[in-house]
């Protein structure tokens, strides 16, 4: 079910890639096109400039000759007009000349009929010199076109581009060619010189979303020294092309939503299962840590009911002896799971009093130096604190030190002494105590859950380790509860080392937290 999530959700991924990608495609085309039809009206605009300034600067004047010749020899009669007509310019120049020709007959020679043929073939000759008029004057007009495009040709490029650009009409002709390819966002633009030289930039530029510029050519017919170059970017652009793709955004966030529901499941069960292996763990611990001050009492009770057993004095001391001990040990071990229990519910009390940690440290060592020096090895202490004043409840606290002494005899080394150093020293405001052996040590995945309850560390070859799990547990929560801290310092076969922290109590507070 798991993989069926994840391929959903990568599909979804792949959908909106897809779509950004072909988003972004479309959107560099639409930009591509509309720079390119901005900068084609402004050369457009520019020509048009120039025809206007050209034609007004360039008013030609027309002269008509007029030359009137007779054919007297001719048999009909009749009479050939010839006109000449020329276009001059202010300077001279002769822009196109062309002769129009008429013939008149004299109708006193011509018989009727010829005088009508006569006057068709005037007709037809007329409308042919009309005709040749027109094709003149559009040669004429055309040379005008010719001279003003040479002239654009040859003097434009010798301008500067802030002189050759109307920066107001470029932002209105890229504004309305952008919105013609569906592009409505902001933009900000700069022209440059084809070597970079920044010629003009718009007033409300801003260096956001310049990482993805578009640039066009302007004047692509000048020479390229005399180019200029129009880039635009857009800062809202990441917004304009996810905004195609945000109706599928509800789909994704419940896909997650479903994928992380489904991990915290998971978690949850084998969470679970992990708690219910540890709890069957501890039932089985308690249940054999149970059973042997029980088997003892129970054993201890048959030799005293039993009649063929010799009670003296001595054995009647040792078997009660015995029956006290397993007592003391049973009720020791029913209350810590007591205690652990109310810890959780918080219904525990404490009863508080000042306390001189450096001696406390020093009583606790000499109680545990046998069972050290059982080992071969020695208890060292640091007493370093001067400002060693604390404010605990004295038995719980006596706990906390006889634990961890506890279990730095129950994890030493086999056939290795055992060093225990306990120091206690003043750090800023703080009271500190720490504790270090020579023991097997611990893994560093061993000590991030050390402080578990009903957790236990493997101890390899070491069998005769026994306990529920808990006394790290309470230990972690009587200094916390305390306001203190603990922490732990391991290497694995090298010893561990426990520091606990607690705050000062200094002699002139006379306001003490209850």
């Amino acid at each position: 079910m798991g993989f069926s999530f994840l391929a959903l959700l990568y599909l979804q991924l792949r959908y909106i890639e897809e779509m950004v990608t072909m988003k972004k495609e479309q959107f560099d085309e639409s930009v591509s096109k509309a720079l390119n039809q901005a900068s084609r009206n402004l050369e457009l605009n520019e020509t048009l400039r120039y025809l206007e300034k050209d034609v007004n600067e360039s008013e030609r004047r027309a002269y008509r000759r007029d030359s009137v010749g007779t054919r007297s020899g001719a048999p009909d009669g009749t009479v050939q007009h010839s006109h000449q007509y020329s276009v001059v310019g202010k300077d001279g120049t002769i822009y196109s000349s062309f002769e129009l020709k008429t013939i008149a007959t004299k109708p006193s020679t011509v018989p009727k009929a010829m005088i009508l043929r006569n006057d068709k073939n005037s007709q037809l000759e007329v409308s042919k010199n009309m005709q040749q008029i027109v094709k003149n004057r559009y040669v004429y007009q055309k040379a005008l076109m010719d001279e003003v495009i040479y002239s654009i040709l040859y003097t434009a490029s010798e301008k500067p581009l802030r002189e050759r650009i109307n920066f107001k009409m470029l932002d209105q002709d890229l504004k309305a060619e952008l919105m013609n390819n569906g592009i409505n966002i902001p933009y900000h633009f700069t022209v440059n010189t084809q070597d970079g030289r920044e010629v003009y930039r718009c007033p409300d530029y801003s260096d956001k979303g310049e990482e993805y510029t578009y640039s066009q050519v302007l004047f692509r017919n000048d020479p390229q020294n005399k180019m200029g170059v129009v880039k635009i970017h857009f800062p809202d652009m990441n917004s304009y092309i996810f905004s195609s793709v945000r109706f599928i955004s509800p789909s994704i966030i419940f896909t997650i939503v479903l994928l992380v529901t489904f991990i915290i499941t998971l978690m949850l069960v084998f969470r679970q299962k992990r708690i219910s292996e540890i709890k069957n763990d501890f039932i089985n611990n308690m249940t054999h840590e149970l059973k042997t001050p029980i088997a003892s009492i129970s054993l201890a009770a048959q030799m005293l009911n039993d009649n063929s057993v010799n009670k003296s004095p001595m054995m009647m001391n040792h078997l009660g002896g015995i029956i006290n001990d397993e007592s003391k040990r049973l009720r020791f071990l029913v209350e810590r799971v007591l205690q652990m229990s109310m810890f959780d519910r918080e219904k525990t009390t404490f009863k508080k009093k000042m306390l001189d940690l450096n001696e406390l440290v020093e009583t606790i060592a000499h109680s545990f130096t046998l069972r050290v020096e059982h080992t071969g090895g020695k208890i060292y202490t640091e007493i370093g604190a001067v400002d060693s004043t604390i404010y605990v409840d004295e038995v719980h606290f006596q706990n906390v030190i006889n634990n961890l002494l506890d279990n730095a005899v129950k994890y030493r080394k086999p056939d290795t002494p055992l060093n225990v150093h306990i120091r206690t020293w003043n750090e800023k405001d703080r009271l500190c105590c720490s504790i270090k052996d020579n023991g097997i040590g611990l893994k560093k995945d061993d000590q991030k859950k050390i402080f578990d309850k009903f957790y236990r560390v493997h101890t390899g070859n070491v069998h005769d380790v026994k306990g529920f799990g808990l006394g790290l547990a309470y230990v972690k929560q009587i200094v916390e509860l305390h306001k203190g801290e603990i922490k732990v310092d391991s290497d694995k076969d090298k010893g561990t080392t426990f520091t606990i922290s607690l705050p000062v109590i200094k002699d002139d507070v006379t306001d003490i937290e209850e």
